[in-house]
Order: structure tokens, then sequence, then C-alpha cells
């Protein structure tokens, strides 16, 4: 019959280089395999980045006293110390390096330039110095979260609308970033050095990044996030791999550019905000996960699933060393960060002249 012989003709074709098919009657599907392996390698990492941070830091358990605390077994001092502080900030870690990735890939994207992350171009400012202003003015633990949101997507707007867009425009756009998020970074500074000291110590972990003790609910919210945006993220990455030539090319393979610019932006602002409302502005998550992504998948369309887990990697791995290396002292995610990060925009700047992606 002739559909058995179509559906036998597309079962023997030959596999692209590089590529794995996977045939299923008529239909098949192809995998990159450098992509594949990346995401595999990554997510191997993660289980061991997860098992180092469950079992070892202030007081170390190994991984069977960890193992059996997770159940609710043991001790009941390593229960709590597993079930009730450990869990909730590797969650909140991983979650928040997730969605910073992915925003920094979407925005990097977009805007067709490496340097253009939410927290470069002003966002997470925004987000944070919203987030302080709810902590001094209505200290709730919903507050942070909800004006978290408010405050990127004003940083979001005021940078698009003064900048006339990314794009062809790239350069400018991050300028008036670093200038939005300069006077969003003014105001969180002048709300703290105004308010009582009690307001302005349970505002700092705002300002630097931490993932100390944060709210439950704040990190319930973000799961819920970070499991609506990845698939819609992964939706855009077909039509931002087509952005990467010239719009009426984009126009002319049926791409929308402006409904695929606005809920690239909708989801960066959604996935930004309830990050930077969980941990603070975390500065080299956005910036190096996509770049992270890309040179283990071998620049193979847009990464964003490589984003997400190379995000939580990082984020996991920098909260891990902060709490551990320098026992008994907790250095801040944010500092750590903010410690690589310096030296890595630098390496960006200085090893790649053009730095525009596309």
């Amino acid at each position: 019959m002739r559909p058995d012989a179509s559906s036998s003709h597309v079962s023997t074709l030959p596999s692209p280089a590089g590529y794995w098919a996977v045939s299923a009657g008529a239909y098949r599907v192809l995998f990159h395999k450098r992509g594949m392996l990346a995401a595999l390698g990554l997510i191997v990492a993660l289980v061991m980045l997860a098992g180092l941070s469950l079992a070892y830091g202030t007081a170390d358990l190994g991984p069977l006293g960890a193992l059996q605390a997770i159940v609710g077994e043991g001790e009941p001092r390593q229960v709590f110390l597993i079930q009730e502080l450990r869990l909730p900030r590797l969650a909140a870690g991983l979650l928040s390096g997730a969605a910073l990735g992915v925003a920094g890939c979407l925005l990097q994207t977009l805007a067709h330039n490496r340097l253009a992350t939410p927290g470069i171009i002003g966002i997470d400012d925004g987000a944070s110095a919203f987030a302080v202003a709810s902590i001094i003015a209505v200290p709730t633990s919903l507050a942070p979260s909800a004006l978290a949101l408010m405050g990127a997507a004003t940083a979001t707007a005021l940078v698009f609308g003064l900048s006339g867009g990314a794009g062809s425009k790239g350069y400018r756009f991050i300028v008036v970033g670093i200038a939005v998020g300069a006077v969003f970074g003014a105001l969180t500074n002048l709300m703290l050095a105004r308010s009582d000291m009690d307001s302005a110590n349970l505002a700092y972990p705002w300002t630097v990044g931490s993932l100390n003790a944060r709210p439950a609910l704040a990190v319930w919210l973000l799961a819920m996030g970070v499991l609506v945006c990845l698939p819609i993220a992964k939706y855009l990455g077909r039509a931002l791999n087509v952005l990467r030539f010239s719009e009426p090319v984009a126009v002319g393979l049926g791409v929308s550019l402006r409904r695929t610019r606005v809920l690239t932006l909708i989801v960066t602002v959604v996935l930004t905000a309830l990050g930077v409302a969980v941990v603070g502005p975390v500065g080299l998550i956005a910036l190096a996960a996509p770049e992270m992504a890309r040179q283990l998948a071998g620049r193979q369309g847009v990464p964003i699933m490589g984003s997400a887990f190379s995000g939580a990697l990082l984020m996991g791995l920098a909260d891990w060393v902060g709490r551990s290396v320098f026992v008994p002292i907790e250095i801040p995610v944010g500092v750590i960060t903010a410690v690589v990060g310096g030296p890595y925009l630098l390496w960006i700047l200085l090893r790649r002249p053009d730095r525009r992606i596309g």
C-alpha cells in the first residue's frame, strides 16, 4: 500500500551528520547528538551537585546520612537539617538558577548581543528595588515576589521605550539599560539608607543575592513560573533562531516579529522577577549559563534547556562554595558570582570583539 511504502521510505533515509534519527511509523524525529550528550552531562552534574550540597556543609552527614534524612530516618537533628534547611535551599538555588539562565538566553538572542542580560540592562535592579520597597513598606512574604514582578516589568518598559527596542540598536539598548539599572540601584540604596536597622537587615539579601532562609511561598511561585515559562521559552526558541537572520527573511519564513518579541519579553520578565524575588540580583548566572550551554551544545539553535541546566548548576555550585568552603563564615551566593563574574565579563569583552549572537 502507498502509505506503507512512504513510511518505509522515510525510515530508510540516512540521518544527517551529527544527528540521531528516531522513527515511529510515518514520523521521524532528529536529535542533535552533541546537544543530547551535553544535556545528559549537565543532568548528571546536577545530580552530583545535589548530593554534595545535601551531604556536606557546616555539618557533614555523608551520602548515606543525607539519604536517610531525606526519607525521614536517622537522628532528628539530621532530619531537620536536610528537610527543613538544605532541601528547600537547594530547590531555591536550582530553580532560580534555571530561571535566570533561561531569561538570559532569551534576552541575549532577542537583542543579538551576549551582554544583554537581565542584570546588565537593569531588570535585576528594577526587581530588587521594588522587592526592597516591599520589605521596608509592606513586610509580607508575598509582597517581594509580587512587587519584584512589577519592578522587572517597569525596568523592561523603560529600557525598551528609551532605546527604541533591541535588534539593530543592541548597543544603545545595553547603554540605556545600564543607565536605568543605575537609577534603580540608587533608589535601592536611598531606601536602605533611610530605613531603620531591622528593615535594612531584612532587605539586605535582596541587594547582594542570598539563598539563606528564603520564603517558602516565593519558592513555590518560582517553581510554578518555571513550569509554565520553560515550555513557552522552548517554543519561542525556534522563532528566535529564525530571528538571527534579517527581519525580511524571518517574516518570509512565517515568523511574527511582534508576537515573538512580546512573548519573549514577557517570559524574560516573569522568570527574572520570580528569580530575583527568591535569590536577589545574581549577575553571573544569566550571563554565563547561555554561553556555557552554547559551548557544550556546539551552538546548535537556541539552547533553552541547556541554559536552564547550566544556570541551575552554576547557582547551586556557587551557593555550596559560599556556605562550605569558608566555614564557619557563609558568603552570600551573589558575592561568589560577582567575584567570578567580573573577570568572566572582561574575558568575553577581550576574547570576542564581535559580541553579537547570530
